[in-house]
């Protein structure tokens, strides 16, 4: 992709991550908006430049995915909103794979081979039929542990232990979908314990792939994979924007997954969601603390805020995930067919 050729992007899925990612392929004059799958009917037949208050496109949304899969592009920038079961995306993909476009998604796909041929061989030979590539791509997964903390390894002269633990705060999240139904947030484990059922083998599964990617670029292998989800329940009740959690339901849930790798590396994950951090004892001083055992030892935090107090704070990482997004796509057109992961900066 350089400066005198037009890459010709479908937006797939247009909530508020989706419409962010479209102002920032209208606002790059070497990309040009082909198309958009919206769900909503009330989206569909709108022209693109009223979704994201920007000119008129004279291109269309349509929630008709035959459409999508017949529209020419080069690259679709798959945004749906993560799905039970976690393989219920994978026809998608497929046809939009065999129609000839580069797929680079936010919503999985990172490393395919995690979940084994049944899984990884439909989505990679219809990246090869289309002569494209599938690439999963983000901040966590995606950016966190894959490159940056990867990254630090070069440091080390032995690896004993890799950790990655994220703290989000869904105090000020306005989607209820989101906070009750994929973060969980105020379910009465008395009625159904999300820690054992479809909620957490999706995330199982997402979280799998950090895993083996990281297996994969420290030169081994993962043995085994060990949950240990925990729950902590709302000492009152807590109101948020989209609704109140009740005293004595989920106030936040930290999922949480060590793996064994074949030379007896540990990798741990712990991803904490909640609705009030006063309710944490944490010295994590930002959005994600990293580390290291081994030699040397080696700590990082990393934290992503908003900068214009006007914006609610979901922007700062919205914007992060969409740039990486952006970024990613001269590498993605440049990639053989197939599947495709970033490389861990200046890892040796």
């Amino acid at each position: 992709m350089d400066e005198t050729t037009q890459t010709r992007v479908i937006q797939w899925a247009t909530g508020s991550m989706g419409r962010t990612a479209m102002r920032m392929v209208v606002d790059d004059p070497r990309l040009t908006l082909a198309g958009a799958l919206v769900y909503s009917d009330k989206k569909n037949n709108l022209d693109l430049g009223e979704l994201i208050h920007c000119p008129t496109t004279g291109i269309l949304a349509t929630n008709d995915k035959a459409a999508i899969f017949e529209t020419a592009a080069d690259v679709v920038i798959h945004m749906p909103r993560m799905t039970l079961p976690y393989e219920a995306m994978v026809p998608d993909i497929i046809d939009l794979l065999k129609s000839g476009k580069n797929v680079i998604s936010t919503a999985g796909f990172h490393w395919p081979d995690a979940h084994g041929p049944d899984y990884a061989e439909p989505l990679r030979a219809a990246a090869l039929e289309g002569g494209v590539t599938l690439a999963g791509v983000g901040v966590n997964p995606g950016m966190i542990a894959e490159r940056l903390l990867m990254s630090a390894t070069a440091m080390s002269v032995e690896v004993d232990e890799l950790s990655l633990h994220e703290t989000v705060d869904a105090s000020a999240m306005t989607s209820s979908a989101f906070v009750f139904e994929l973060m969980g947030l105020g379910s009465d484990p008395k009625d159904k314990d999300i820690r054992k059922g479809p909620l957490a083998d999706l995330y199982g599964a997402l979280f799998s792939e950090v895993i083996y990617f990281c297996a994969h670029h420290l030169g081994s292998s993962v043995v085994t994979i060990t949950p240990d989800h925990r729950l902590t329940m709302a000492p009152r009740d807590i109101q948020l924007i989209p609704g109140t959690i009740a005293k004595g339901t989920v106030a936040a849930t930290e999922w949480c997954w060590r793996a064994v790798l074949a030379d007896d590396t540990a990798i741990i994950l712990s991803i904490i969601w909640t609705a009030d951090l006063s309710l944490h004892d944490s010295d994590q001083q930002g959005h994600w603390t990293l580390k290291i055992k081994g030699r040397p030892n080696i700590t990082m935090t990393l934290d992503i805020s908003e900068a214009d107090p006007t914006k609610p704070p979901s922007r700062a990482l919205t914007d992060a995930v969409c740039a990486v997004v952006i970024k990613s796509i001269p590498a993605v057109l440049r990639a053989p067919p197939g599947f495709y992961a970033f490389n861990p900066i200046g890892l040796i």
